[in-house]
């Protein structure tokens, strides 16, 4: 996890160190600089090199996730994306998951002690954002060069849940979950390696929080509280 966390810290420094560095910064294509040291009747253009184009394209993709946050879940999730830019930086973008979970050693200690922990876990969700992508950078490394893109996206969802409320209800069936749909806040930040103009791999961290009922030790009622969920990502985009 720590290499990995490495990695999009190296990327991400890249990045924000090409597009705000002196000679490059918030430098479009069509940028003209004034060299004083050149004939002033001439014009230098600043060209980004931008090899990979996203105007106007669709994309669909697909990653694999694994939770960074479960307090008492640790879970996995397969994510099947689609989305068009329509702009170079603005775009679009519809995701589905499912995801399985499965109680981790801390929620086995609890219950070791005779005690009950709440949790609540994601099942299903869609959702739809708005993706911006102002950030094009490029590294050159080992002879050859790999372009990317930083993107953000921020939207809404539809959830679906199973939680173990009905555990702190007595002379209930413990083993039955709670299944709930949901809405709720979803966002993500990826960075998205080009191989060819059609294939590319992408890295992405994303979060969801929803506003639920939560049981409470010692309590019969339940109270409405924020789930967050946050996971990281790794798959693959097709661009046409």
């Amino acid at each position: 996890m720590k290499r990995i966390i490495s990695l999009i810290g190296i990327g991400i420094f890249s990045a924000i160190s090409s597009t705000f560095s002196p000679t490059n910064s918030f430098a479009a294509e069509n940028n003209v600089y004034d060299f004083s040291w050149l004939d002033k009747e001439k014009e230098v253009y600043v060209l980004q090199n931008r090899k990979f184009r996203k105007k106007g394209a669709f994309y669909v993709g697909g990653t694999y996730g694994l939770s960074v946050n479960g307090a008492y879940i640790d879970s996995t999730e397969i994510n099947l994306m689609a989305g068009f830019f329509f702009s170079e930086d603005w775009g679009l973008e519809f995701s589905y998951k499912t995801a399985e979970g499965e109680e981790n050693k801390t929620y086995e200690g609890i219950t070791a002690q005779n005690a009950v922990a709440f949790f609540r876990q994601i099942e299903t969700a869609t959702t739809a954002m708005i993706v911006w992508s102002p950030f094009y950078s490029k590294i050159n490394t080992f002879n050859k060069i790999f372009y990317y893109d930083w993107m953000f996206g921020l939207g809404l969802a539809n959830v679906s849940t199973t939680d173990n409320r009905k555990e702190f209800t007595a002379g209930s069936d413990s083993n039955q979950l709670t299944e709930e749909d949901l809405s709720g806040v979803s966002w993500m930040t990826a960075l998205r390696f080009y191989i060819t103009e059609d294939w590319s791999t992408r890295i992405d961290f994303r979060g969801m929080h929803v506003n639920a009922d939560s049981a409470i030790s010692g309590e019969t009622d339940t109270e409405k509280r924020w789930n967050n969920y946050y996971t990281f990502n790794f798959g693959i985009n097709y661009a046409f």
